[in-house]
């Protein structure tokens, strides 16, 4: 079959992706694919680098006893590779889910989650029937090196194990990604033997197998900054560290402002307005969004949340998920909120514990206030009306209303609603007893001797 001209008017793509691997040197009962870079799977940030080429098919090659990762890529298709013999016994795995499926096919290792999207787009826009993705990284150790001829195409890949002292100088690396024509795919695949120390059955084979039958292979070359694949905790922690640089640098670009960039730590969905000011080591777990002119102070701690036009949290604050700023309002230090609405001009400013609650505008919460939530068995809401006092110091023991215009004194313990514009104290009546303390110290001193 002539690939070259058939390839030419191919205009459908489909992607394989290969994620059965265990990980074992992660040191976990996970899938590897599943540790999360940016509050999210790997495999996630690969899956969105493909969809925007608009595949028409995408399968997801998963091993056994991995629902959780059949969960994750959800809706794509799974095939199931029962034993881990090797890349190219994966992607056979896969064929059967293609089914007459004719065009261009992706292989690309679920491992390798921040492979540029233009890399792929560039691999898959290739005109030989087979194009392997080339890298060329800091430090090649670990890696196969490629063996071009002279008119540049792939001659073979060869194991860094089974390289030579020159092949070892190469620097142009075997990236694990490939694109295959899909006849050349499904012709090739059983021709794969395990001849090989790990008896596995090897894609990197189907370079060989394309030249014997007369095809050329191209390369993609692709330079990284970065180790490529992620086989370990530390290359988990080096791509975190290259994925944090560029949403840094996303959001700055975008309008906001770091004091301290290096030190903020982003999640994949953060959502961040314009002139935002974020002060150093502030972490956003998923699902934050904060407005125009919001201030995020030193040493905060944001999840699931949504803050406000010229809201000020921390600094030292804790916004857990459910809460939502409205604008203006403002969160203090060593302040903990959880499924809180917190109504424009409204405050709580030190040391407070706000939980399962719904705060009208112009409030004030004073220190030291903490909202009891939890009966040991039930979670309950306080409700606090539109200028609201809670005086210092206090304790609200849900389920409670506190209305309008209310003022809570300082030191109290309410169980009760408080109706509107009312004065609410809640307090034992002070007990002085004169010369008390120095007739303890005096008795203490006698006893002593």
């Amino acid at each position: 079959m002539n690939f070259d001209s058939e390839v030419k008017h191919v205009t459908s793509l489909a992607c394989i992706i290969l994620a059965a691997g265990k990980g074992s040197r992660m040191k976990s009962v996970k899938p590897k694919v599943l540790h999360e870079l940016a509050g999210r799977p790997m495999i996630r940030w690969l899956i969105e680098r493909v969809e925007a080429l608009h595949p028409e098919k995408i399968v997801v090659v998963v091993g056994p006893d991995m629902q959780n990762l059949e969960e994750a890529v959800r809706p794509y298709t799974v095939a199931l590779q029962k034993e881990q013999r090797g890349t190219a016994d994966a992607a056979a795995a896969a064929m059967p889910l293609l089914g007459d499926f004719a065009g261009r096919v992706l292989i690309l290792m679920g491992d390798e989650p921040l492979v540029p999207e233009p890399a792929l787009r560039e691999l898959a826009a290739t005109p030989s029937p087979l194009a392997v993705m080339g890298i060329i990284p800091d430090n090649p150790t670990g890696l196969g090196r490629m063996i071009l001829v002279d008119d540049g195409h792939l001659e073979r890949i060869v194991e860094e194990k089974d390289a030579s002292e020159d092949e070892k100088e190469i620097m142009l690396c075997n990236g694990g990604n490939y694109c295959v024509d899909s006849a050349l795919l499904r012709s090739a695949l059983p021709k794969i033997g395990n001849s090989n120390a790990q008896g596995e059955y090897y894609l990197t084979d189907i370079v060989d197998i394309a030249r014997r039958e007369g095809f050329t292979c191209e390369v993609v070359e692709v330079v990284v900054d970065h180790v490529w694949g992620i086989n370990s905790r530390a290359q988990l922690a080096e791509h975190e560290r290259i994925l944090q640089r560029d949403l840094r640098e996303g959001h700055m670009a975008a309008g906001a402002t770091l004091l301290d960039p290096a030190t903020v730590y982003f999640s994949w969905d953060t959502q961040i307005g314009r002139d935002v000011t974020i002060g150093p080591s502030v972490f956003f777990g998923p699902g934050v969004s904060v407005a125009d002119n919001a201030e995020i102070l030193p040493f905060c701690h944001l999840e699931g949340v949504r803050i406000g036009n010229g809201a000020t949290v921390g600094p030292f604050a804790r916004l857990r998920p459910g809460s939502v700023l409205e604008e203006g309002s403002k969160v203090g230090n060593f302040v903990e909120l959880k499924k809180v609405r917190l109504g424009k001009g409204s405050k709580a400013n030190h040391l407070t514990y706000l939980g399962d609650a719904d705060i009208g505008e112009r409030c004030n919460i004073g220190a030291g206030t903490i909202f009891c939530n939890y009966d040991g068995v039930n979670k309950h809401r306080t409700k606090l009306g539109d200028g609201v006092f809670i005086g210092s110091n206090s304790t609200l023991v849900a389920p409670i209303t506190i209305d309008d215009g209310a003022y809570v004194a300082a030191g109290s313990v309410m169980t009760k609603d408080v109706p509107a514009d009312a004065l609410a104290v809640a307090r034992n009546r002070p007990i002085i007893r004169e010369g008390w303390a120095k007739n303890r110290r005096e008795k203490l001193k006698k006893e002593k001797g």
